[in-house]
């Protein structure tokens, strides 16, 4: 994982997550007898893991493990240059020493990540303990590792296959964070097991995967099974992941989650990106590289079949949109734009940055897809989250089973429609060129390509449909655009006098038949004092 990767978690996770830490390397202390005991292998199965989540969730919550108040002091102050020092060393990975085409390397405990986490290897149905031993890492000579206890634990885990050993496919580290990647082999947005009271005024709360078990794959394997315990005060869950690298990361999830007490916002299936700035919102453009984010758009589509695309904003204030819905079909964060020049950034590769695409395995019923998107004036924060939150809230005391599946990368896994999809979003002043312009108006600039509309006659007469929740709409028109072999259409909205934001509705239609995808987009007008034209 990149630096700044390292970076956005960590800050993430030291604003708001609760301290535990780990028992000092002088307190840890276990006899000959219990070090055995717990080096033995126990039987393992999914359906244990979530009766040992149903137990768990039955009890008060416990932030950690009893004793533990603070990292080794050989860890506790350690800079940025000291952790990054800290590297696992290949020939200990797991898996290296048999015939597997996968091995798992782990991350140190440190800075940031301050939280122990248990892993255990799963073989022929029975886990075994994977203890820290500091000779599997190496490190600069002012970090100090020779006393560090053998139930350190570890921060997490990356995945590692056959193709080329020295690059990570996944990653699993911080909270319930997860990343892949997909052909490029550049990480970008991130998934969490769940997310509790995202984009409400107060604090939000982080769930932990507390322990991994791993399930040794076999010679032949293309694909890893992954479990996980998942606890925070108000859930307990088990997880079952299943890894399947190729051109296209995918992952098909299975989620039983047990509520503790009621939660006012759940979210399924989030999904943590950063949009700083981009062709539609240059608020922040105050960088030398035309467009920085990690993903562009939210698509949607939904139960009964249409297809939706938001761009992203850098808002300059939270900003929450709902997107009601049954039994969706399936929603991501999308990076569309595969540009090198729109972008410029030749050391972190925005245009490689891999796109992120939820679909469920079950009906997951009434609800909506929220986006909640947040001021940043940094591309090391993350600023937008998006995820599932279900009408029926999870009851406490129940079992909650859902299913499924994420696919990370640059490769659409949505089937092939004939729908044109969007290409860019542009917004600027409105009004006609050469005429004085006598009040407040925003330009609209919404490309368009694919589809049917490489078929279209070039006198088609293709209207470009748009609605408005508040204000009003002029210069409505769609004209073709032969530098993408695709469609323009432009408008001009002119807001009313409040700062409320404005839900815009756009696509383009021949006669009856629709040609694009639906154009959704919030705007929020300056204030009237602040409107020039």
């Amino acid at each position: 994982m990149d630096r700044r990767t390292l970076i956005k978690v960590g800050l993430m996770l030291g604003a708001s997550l609760p301290f535990v830490g780990i028992r000092a390397a002088t307190t840890a202390s276990r006899t000959a007898e219990q070090g055995r005991q717990e080096n033995q292998g126990k039987p393992f199965s999914y359906d244990w893991l979530c009766h040992h989540a149903r137990a768990l969730a039955a009890r008060a919550y416990q932030p950690g493990p009893s004793g533990h108040a603070t990292l080794p002091e050989a860890l506790e102050n350690l800079t940025w240059d000291d952790y990054q020092s800290i590297r696992f060393r290949p020939e200990q990975a797991l898996w290296r020493d048999t015939p597997s085409p996968f091995q798992v390397q782990f991350f140190h405990l440190g800075l940031y990540f301050r939280k122990p986490v248990r892993f255990f290897e799963v073989s022929d149905g029975v886990a075994t303990p994977l203890l820290y031993h500091a000779d599997q890492f190496e490190h600069g000579e002012s970090v100090q590792t020779d006393n560090l206890p053998e139930d350190l634990g570890y921060a997490g885990f990356r995945l590692h296959a056959h193709h080329d050993f020295s690059r990570d496919l996944a990653a699993f580290l911080g909270a319930s964070y997860f990343r892949a990647v997909g052909e490029s082999r550049q990480y970008g947005l991130s998934a969490r097991g769940l997310a509790i009271d995202t984009g409400l005024p107060r604090d939000e709360e982080f769930p932990d995967f507390t322990a991994f078990w791993l399930e040794a794959p076999g010679p032949d394997a293309t694909e890893v099974m992954v479990y996980a315990l998942l606890d925070s005060p108000s859930v307990a869950g088990a997880y079952r992941f299943r890894l399947q690298p190729g051109k296209n990361m995918v992952m098909d999830i299975s989620a039983t989650l047990y509520p503790r007490k009621t939660i006012e916002r759940i979210g399924i299936a989030p999904l943590t990106s950063m949009y700083q700035t981009g062709e539609n919102d240059r608020r922040k453009a105050n960088d030398w590289r035309p467009e920085i984010h990690d993903s562009d758009g939210l698509a949607l589509w939904t139960g009964t079949g249409e297809r939706l695309w938001r761009p992203l904003v850098n808002p300059r204030a939270l900003q929450v949109s709902h997107f009601r819905d049954e039994n969706p079909r399936g929603f991501g964060l999308m990076q569309r734009d595969r540009d090198f020049d729109h972008y410029q950034d030749d050391g972190v590769f925005y245009e490689r940055r891999p796109s992120l695409w939820v679909e469920p395995l079950d009906p997951w019923g009434a609800g909506e897809v929220m986006l909640v998107e947040i001021p940043t004036e940094d591309e090391t924060f993350d600023n937008i989250v998006a995820f599932w939150h279900p009408d029926q809230p999870l009851k406490p005391g129940n079992e909650h089973r859902l299913d499924y599946r994420l696919t990370w990368g640059e490769n659409h896994p949505q089937p092939v429609t004939e729908l044109a999809t969007t290409r860019a979003t542009r917004t600027g002043i409105g009004g006609v060129v050469g005429q004085p312009r006598t009040r407040f108006s925003r330009r609209f600039a919404v490309d368009f390509a694919g589809g049917q509309l490489t078929m279209l006659a070039a006198d088609a007469d293709v209207e470009a449909v748009v609605s408005a929740s508040r204000g009003s709409l002029e210069l409505v028109s769609a004209r073709p655009l032969h530098a993408i072999n695709g469609y323009r259409a432009l408008f001009d909205l002119v807001p009313d006098d409040t700062t409320d934001p404005v839900e815009l509705r756009l696509f383009l239609r021949l006669g009856d038949q629709a040609l694009t995808e639906t154009w959704l987009y919030q705007y929020s007008p300056p204030p009237p004092a602040d409107r020039t034209f």
